[in-house]
């Protein structure tokens, strides 16, 4: 491609709404452009990298056993009326009605529309195991669109779903697409952990998620150099060590003045905040909840949700009159004495002795609270947010790094096979549900974690395998007879050899186009310059910059092609 004619508006300046590198060397490097808030147009350049991605998934995917449909965005009510998920998934979903007044919406997700697309044709085990995927935009009104187009409103992603006659044959499904994805971020050249995940109002069992190294990623991976352990801090079991059990003490209600937080009751009590118990009060639309945990750490909502089978969207904070209306009040809340409340215990708390809790009255707290004397709840193993200096789950130290989630694989079970009727005849033709994974990529996603990895001060640095060309050349001087002539023939030799290449022949000054090079990360670079005269020309790499001068001959050798 020839750039006098290449459309590839770059820019000089960093775009101010850009918040992380990858937001802002696509927006310089003239690759996307923003339409609104989360939705953004792909330009030439950013759209060959896109394209390079979906073909190496295909690739993986493919390899691996899948098989590529094409499924509508456009999904209609009813199916996920079935799944009970319309109401559930909540604002995020774009709903839209047609000419006949029937609703749809943009697909958020597709465990619905794979799973009635299967049931009315697999009736026989004689055709499982099935392994289908597509590559296909997917649509969030995203609460607040940021970093781009790592959380965009609009985004491409690759799902797949495998449907199983049995628990080991989805293991083996499983399996076999973690093998598919490592194949494929391999290949991407992307540095990632894999991770257990946690699979939320998606999933109903095991996942994992792959995540892509990163320091300004919005995910925390917790792992140990020690074993294999890793986990994302949403996940991530907390193992916590309390004081040995004393004897319990007679509850007394104590004066505690505008002592509200935990910080002010430890300075009014002079006790440590592992002496307290937090607790906080959240509402669905049919049920209260006051959660207990220990007072020095934090809740972890995820966890909450997830062992209670709550969709993120249907919980909220009480507000400070509901809490009074339970017979609490804001700052002084206790599980002790309520009704009309479902009192949920971290189990550290079983195991806390003579702690201290708000007494449900303004200005007072209790003293020497013990849980199963004093207050009895329904017990949760782990309710916490796990923090620095926290041990692994076999004592490991454990260390905390940020990434970018790139890949998620879930073992759906019969969740959805289930609410959706999905069925089977067995080897005794005896009716079965599928037994389902789901298996994600965000492709536009891993654009960004691909910049976020590779980069420097001047631009992007792509790897080979997802540049959107492989070599660009640069005529220095555009109209100089002999620096045309040699750069035309070497772009003629390496078009004629497959090679994806650009040619520089812009009328700009030799540093806006050196600018540029660096700015759009091209992985091969030649400078045809004042030596042309002689078939000499300058070859360098963007991730290393080392200018050598070679015989143009000895181009294609050099690039390995």
């Amino acid at each position: 491609m020839k750039m006098d004619k290449f459309y590839m508006p770059t820019l000089k300046e960093d775009p101010q709404d850009a918040e992380i590198a990858s937001h802002r060397l696509l927006l310089r490097a003239g690759m996307i452009r923003k339409s609104a808030s989360g939705i953004y147009s792909y330009l030439p350049l950013g759209y060959r990298v896109i394209r390079k991605i979906e073909n190496i998934v295909r690739e993986g995917m493919d390899k691996y056993g899948a098989q590529e449909v094409l499924m509508s965005a456009l999904q209609p009510q009813e199916i996920w009326e079935e799944s009970g998920r319309w109401s559930k998934f909540g604002e995020e979903m774009f709903r839209l009605k047609d000419r006949n007044n029937r609703e749809f919406c943009l697909g958020p997700t597709a465990e619905e529309y794979f799973t009635t697309l299967v049931r009315d044709e697999l009736k026989s085990y004689k055709q499982l195991p099935l392994n289908i995927y597509q590559i296909q935009t997917k649509y969030r009104d995203e609460k607040r669109p940021r970093f781009g187009i790592n959380r965009a409103r609009e985004f491409t992603m690759k799902d797949a779903y495998t449907f199983d006659k049995d628990q080991q044959g989805l293991e083996e499904s499983y399996q076999n697409m973690w093998d598919a994805y490592e194949y494929i971020f391999d290949k991407i050249g992307l540095d990632y952990r894999i991770v257990e995940g946690d699979s939320g109002i998606m999933g109903s069992g095991v996942s994992h998620e792959f995540i892509a190294m990163a320091e300004t990623g919005e995910g925390v991976v917790v792992y140990s150099d020690e074993t294999d352990y890793a986990a994302t801090d949403e996940k991530a079991k907390v193992t916590l060590s309390i004081s040995e059990k004393e004897d319990a003490l007679e509850l007394e209600l104590i004066d505690t003045p505008n002592a509200k937080t935990i910080e002010e009751l430890s300075q009014f009590t002079g006790e440590d905040k592992s002496k307290f118990a937090k607790v906080i009060a959240m509402k669905t639309e049919d049920e209260n909840f006051m959660i207990v945990i220990p007072g020095h750490r934090e809740l972890n909502i995820l966890k909450f949700l997830s062992h209670f089978k709550i969709a993120e969207n249907e919980i909220e904070m009480m507000t400070d009159d509901e809490i009074i209306a339970l017979g609490s009040h804001p700052g002084f809340m206790s599980p002790i004495g309520l009704k009309d409340v479902r009192v949920i215990v971290d189990e550290r708390i079983t195991q806390m002795s003579n702690f201290y809790t708000g007494a449900n009255q303004i200005d007072k707290h209790y003293k020497n609270v013990n849980y199963g004397r004093d207050f009895e709840g329904e017990v949760v193993e782990d309710l916490l947010m796990i923090e620095e200096g926290d041990k692994g789950p076999n004592g490991e130290e454990l260390k905390f790094a940020r990434g970018v989630e790139v890949g998620n694989i879930f073992q759906l079970g019969t969740k959805y096979s289930e609410t959706l009727n999905a069925k089977f005849l067995d080897e005794n033709g005896k009716e079965q549900y599928f037994v389902m994974g789901s298996y994600g990529i965000g492709i536009t996603r891993t654009v960004t974690a691909v910049i976020e990895q590779n980069y420097d001060e001047d631009g992007i640095i792509w790897p080979e395998s997802i540049a959107p060309y492989k070599v660009i050349i640069t005529i220095v001087k555009t109209g100089d007879k002999d620096q045309e002539e040699l750069a035309n023939k070497i772009y003629e030799e390496l078009m004629d050899k497959g090679v994806e290449v650009l040619l520089d022949n812009r009328k700009e000054r030799p540093g806006v186009k050196f600018k540029d090079r660096d700015l759009i990360g091209i992985p091969h670079r030649i400078t045809v310059g004042r030596d042309a005269k002689d078939g000499l020309v300058e070859y360098s790499t963007r991730k290393e910059k080392e200018n050598i001068s070679i015989k143009y001959e000895e181009i294609i050798e050099k690039l390995n092609y």
